[in-house]
């Protein structure tokens, strides 16, 4: 996948140094000569450019991006016009755009970002919700659907994933376990360990359940 990440600050440098991490093709954009200098050796390609103008944007070549991410939350006018040139004009297949209030975000929807973002208010939901969550992890897919990581009940030990039937009990299905820093799958006949970290998916009022088991 090839993405163009535009602005450099402390969003736009992590989302791009973290992409090409993960091998991703990633042409970074800022028009600070330092921060260029800093990320040019951790991504694919570094541009210092002051992006105003679609003639600026052909030239980068960001037609030829998968997804093109619009960092520069705090610029309010120029995420608006780059992300108007990205989609109106240049027909990127799929921009992303920071906010950095619902306004802006409604805006920016209106003009065709595929998706927006406001990354201090997604922290801090996310925080709110491990705070607030009975679950050792706990990944939000959508509104209702979500991924969590829960110690084994004693209930569990010694028996396997098949006989407990998690579906029909609880609505939920076990996925895996948790090794290290990994996730195994696991079969129907694995039988759960004491020390095992189970990873399950559902509905988080079904995944509950379970983590107070």
């Amino acid at each position: 996948m090839k993405v163009c990440v535009i602005g450099l600050g402390r969003f736009g440098y992590s989302v791009a140094t973290t992409l090409a991490e993960k091998n991703m093709e990633v042409l970074a954009v800022d028009s600070n000569d330092a921060i260029i200098a800093s990320i040019k050796d951790s991504v694919t390609q570094a541009v210092c450019a002051n992006i105003t103008n679609e003639e600026t944007l052909r030239n980068l070549g960001v037609e030829e991006m998968d997804v093109v991410v619009v960092a520069m939350g705090e610029n309010f006018a120029q995420s608006i016009l780059i992300t108007a040139l990205l989609k109106k004009r240049l027909h990127v297949n799929r921009v992303i755009t920071r906010s950095i209030n619902t306004i802006h975000q409604e805006i920016l929807t209106l003009i065709g970002a595929d998706e927006t973002i406001i990354p201090e208010q997604d922290i801090g939901i996310r925080l709110a919700e491990r705070l607030s969550s009975p679950f050792e992890e706990f990944f939000r897919i959508t509104n209702q659907f979500s991924i969590s990581q829960i110690p084994t009940p004693a209930s569990f030990i010694g028996n396997t994933v098949a006989t407990l039937n998690l579906y029909k009990s609880y609505q939920v299905r076990c996925i895996g376990i948790k090794v290290d820093e990994d996730f195994i799958p696991i079969a129907p006949d694995y039988s759960i360990k004491e020390e095992d970290v189970l990873l399950f998916v559902g509905k988080e009022s079904d995944l509950k359940k379970i983590a107070r088991l």
